[in-house]
């Protein structure tokens, strides 16, 4: 019979065989939880301490799907890894380079020329042997795929890709109601975009004097339920459950920033410029499917593009000076190993929280400027159709048809369409979704037969 694990057996028996001090506390707690075996216990001990058996069981049957293992990929993987999920597939099948070396440290010399989650699987399988990891394929086949080919999954993950494709995988995990990120790094730069479609979590605090209402906090975020129970300690714990609700990357792209925000001048101020910047990348990456180069016409558009956005985020002038366009350019495309650490570990954190249904999830924009050391959160929302249609019915106005809301909704001031409404018996064209392709297997991504439109490349001009 193997020996229990060194801190076990300091747990039990003390060091150097002394009864454990416990400085008038209490002994601790033997943890049980049915949906997991003693080994597991005992090995995920210290996460289950923190955040309780019953996540746990819930990290433990989840089914992950990371899109890409560069730097950032490979935090992610290494810590979702780590935390005891139940699966991991890894779609990336890109020829492993002499710059992966430098990001990816589960890759090495003799896989340059290999795919590249196929060479760095056996070495991430090392750290945790109770995790099932394969590999998906590429990224060509991936968007080959409807809707059915998401569900299986409890989180979709795409890294560093462009805004096309972060739409169209976006919109495919929507459809099969499976929470989404987004997230990319670039220098001493990264982002974190999250859409849980909805998301139902849970709040423990000490009950305060004051009653929680049962009600809108924000307009993404309600009170659904307060309930409370009596702590050993004689102190009251209020358990709060709250609900947030999300859009599409597609929609959150051109939202406007929240109310109270935008009535803040102070707070205006102190927007990040990085915001601004990454919706001109979004925008220079859809007109042109690349990152900038650092030629004159390269930069003078994309100076353009970000002072455009920054105008319709409605920040002061000041907020986006040119030595930050400089140093964001400067950094666009590389990768550094403690970014990727840092917004790695801050997405696979708020993973964790999901799954466990615990705690504020991201809502919706997490950035982080490691020049200035910020990580602001904004809350970019327009409702989506579904919630837009349902909103209308519960104030008693008529509600659109859904053709009407998909097909001629404007997102938000931001002058784009969904498409056209379809005609009796026709398809309805999505090709108008600032430049995502129809998908395979949706709803109107046909070409009016009932047969559907295979995936195709789509540069909005």
């Amino acid at each position: 019979m193997a020996a229990p694990p060194i801190d076990a057996q300091i747990a039990s028996n003390g060091v150097d065989g002394n009864p454990p001090a416990t400085n008038g506390a209490a002994e601790e707690t033997t943890i049980t939880a049915p949906g997991l075996s003693a080994d597991e216990i005992a090995l995920y001990d210290r996460q289950i301490r923190l955040w309780g058996a019953q996540a746990q069981e819930r990290i433990r049957s989840a089914h992950i799907l990371l899109i890409s293992l560069r730097a950032l990929g490979t935090e992610i993987a290494k810590n979702l890894t780590l935390a005891g999920i139940s699966s991991l597939t890894i779609v990336d099948d890109e020829p492993v380079t002499e710059e992966d070396l430098g990001s990816c440290y589960f890759l090495r010399d003799e896989d340059i020329g290999k795919p590249r989650a196929a060479s760095a699987i056996p070495r991430i399988q090392e750290l945790n042997p109770r995790v099932t990891i394969t590999s998906g394929g590429g990224l060509s086949n991936l968007l080959a795929k409807d809707q059915t080919h998401y569900t299986p999954y409890s989180v979709v993950i795409a890294c560093d890709h462009d805004f096309n494709v972060l739409s169209i995988i976006n919109t495919a995990a929507r459809f099969a109601g499976r929470p989404f990120y987004a997230a990319s790094i670039h220098g001493t730069y990264g982002c974190i975009f999250a859409d849980l479609v909805q998301h139902d979590f849970i709040i423990e605090r000490e009950k305060s004097n004051v009653p929680t209402s049962l009600a809108p906090e924000t307009i993404t975020r309600v009170v659904l339920s307060s309930t409370t129970k009596n702590e050993p300690n004689g102190k009251t714990t209020e358990i709060v459950t709250k609900r947030e609700t999300y859009c599409p990357l597609i929609l959150s792209n051109s939202s406007p920033l929240p109310p109270d925000i935008l009535s803040n001048r102070r707070k205006l101020k102190a927007v990040s410029p990085l915001l601004p910047c990454l919706r001109a990348l979004f925008e220079f990456q859809r007109n042109t499917s690349r990152l900038p180069n650092h030629t004159s016409q390269d930069l003078s558009n994309f100076t353009s593009l970000a002072t455009t956005k920054s105008r319709e985020l409605q920040l002061p002038p000041e907020t986006l000076k040119s030595e930050f366009l400089r140093s964001f350019l400067q950094n666009i495309g590389a990768e550094i190993p403690t970014t990727a650490a840092f917004v790695g570990g801050r997405l696979a954190e708020d993973v964790i929280n999901v799954l466990g249904k615990r705690e504020q999830p991201i809502q919706n924009f997490a950035l982080f400027d490691g020049e200035n050391l910020q990580g602001p959160v904004y809350c970019l929302y327009s409702p989506p159709p579904e919630v837009a249609m349902a909103a209308a019915g519960a104030n008693g106005l008529p509600a659109l048809p859904q053709d009407a809301v998909m097909g001629g909704a404007e997102m938000n001031g931001g002058g784009q369409t969904m498409g056209a409404p379809a005609a009796p018996g026709q398809a309805m064209d999505l090709s108008g979704m600032n430049g995502v392709p129809p998908m395979e297997g949706f709803p109107g991504a046909g070409n009016g037969d009932g047969a559907p439109v295979a995936p195709q490349a789509q540069v909005i001009e």
